[in-house]
């Protein structure tokens, strides 16, 4: 693996005191994050309210545009929120649910927040209908297909599975809705900064995730994509003031919806969310996410590799075409097994009815992997050898393997 890519773990202090193999739930914070944020605090300190009028107001459109070439969109097609569920309530509240195109399909392997969104919007006359899985890690893509007909309205998927890592027909299920009239909204959170993409050419009406991952951005900058023509015809009923034409006009009554993404904003930007994010962006960009796909590609092969010669089950696809940047191994008590595995210095997090994940970054090395799986053999087989010296036996922080981790999928 080029040596371009080993250089940058200088970048990312967190690999000094472990190894950290959980970029899919939180990806590690590049030094230069706490330079940015520096600056917001520097900014605030010393130019106070001025700091609104010179990049503060105008922070989510320029966070958006640093974004989109890794989305493979045109500039001024982003706007930033806080977190998905923000993102997927703002597409939901485009459409209306009282007519006789009122269906959401959803996968039923889908993360639970775009499930918990939509349910919500029953209420509201929504026909929330599931597709289902045989193996648990790959939707039935005839069966879902099935579902979206002409009284679908949206379909909401996510292009990587959370559980399985399983890499979805995007291009197919497009290609469905569009032919009967329903949009798609893509979630690409798993996917973003490990797995190329090109949204702009796959005609996606609605994409949507965070930069707390593959991204390296941290928590509080979520961002919704809307396809440029679409955007010019539609309007959210979820709107705050950050989406009126004229926002510092402070007109009373009903919205003149600004021009896209500002339209799609809701209320005040969260500012130092996104001077931190600014840096997992800019790295994810220069290193380029093709380089980034082949190194996860070889570091997930060898951990698949491994697994398999141990004769741990793994929990998905062999295919690289399939996989994302996750590997899923599915051991007999799983959540103390990870816990166990977290103590000894190697970070990782474990999900109920999928297993323990491990997702190795760019940043990553072949012999971190393979330390990894050695002290997984160890713990499972009940082995009471203590880690080897110079293993990174530092204390990790929070267990967050446990179900009540607010890191979200």
């Amino acid at each position: 693996m080029s040596d371009p890519l080993i250089a940058w773990r200088r970048e990312f202090p967190i690999l000094d005191t472990c190894t950290y193999l959980v970029s899919h739930s939180l990806g590690a914070m590049p030094r230069r994050a706490a330079v940015y944020l520096q600056q917001f605090a520097d900014e605030w300190s010393t130019r106070g309210v001025r700091a609104w009028h010179e990049g503060w107001w105008e922070i989510g459109t320029t966070t958006g545009d640093l974004l989109a070439p890794i989305l493979g969109v045109a500039r001024g097609t982003i706007s930033m929120h806080q977190n998905v569920t923000v993102a997927q309530a703002v597409v939901a509240s485009c459409h209306r649910f009282d007519g006789p195109r009122r269906r959401v399909v959803i996968p039923d392997l889908d993360f639970p927040t775009n499930m918990y969104l939509f349910e919500g919007f029953r209420r509201y006359g929504a026909d929330v209908v599931y597709a289902g899985s045989d193996d648990g890690i790959r939707p039935d893509l005839d069966r879902l297909l099935d579902a979206i007909d002409e009284r679908t309205i949206l379909v909401p998927v996510s292009l990587v599975l959370f559980k399985s890592a399983f890499i979805q027909d995007a291009a197919a299920i497009v290609e469905k809705a569009h032919r009967v009239g329903a949009r798609v909204v893509l979630d690409v959170y798993q996917a973003a900064g490990t797995v190329p993409m090109n949204l702009d050419a796959l005609g996606v009406d609605f994409a949507i995730g965070g930069s707390v991952k593959w991204l390296c951005g941290g928590p509080g900058a979520g961002y919704l994509y809307v396809r440029p023509d679409l955007a010019r015809e539609i309007a959210p009923a979820m709107a705050g003031w950050a989406a009126h034409a004229a926002p510092f006009e402070f007109e009373i009554g009903s919205i003149r919806h600004a021009n896209a993404p500002e339209r799609f904003q809701t209320g005040t930007p969260n500012v130092p969310a996104l001077y931190s994010c600014r840096a997992g962006y800019e790295i994810v960009r220069e290193i380029g996410v093709d380089a980034i796909r082949a190194r996860s590609l070889a570091l997930t092969r060898r951990l698949i590799d491994l697994a398999r010669d141990a004769g741990f089950r793994i929990n998905t696809p062999d295919a690289d075409p399939e996989r994302g940047g996750t590997v899923i191994i599915d051991v007999p008590n799983g959540a103390a097994i990870a816990d166990a595995v977290i103590r000894r210095g190697v970070i990782v997090d474990h999900r109920p009815g999928a297993g323990i994940r491990i997702a190795p970054h760019f940043y990553n090395t072949i012999e971190e992997i393979e330390h990894a799986m050695d002290v997984l053999r160890d713990v499972s087989s009940g082995s009471p050898r203590t880690a080897e010296p110079g293993s990174r036996t530092t204390d990790p922080g929070p267990r967050i393997s446990q179900p009540g981790s607010p890191l979200r999928s």
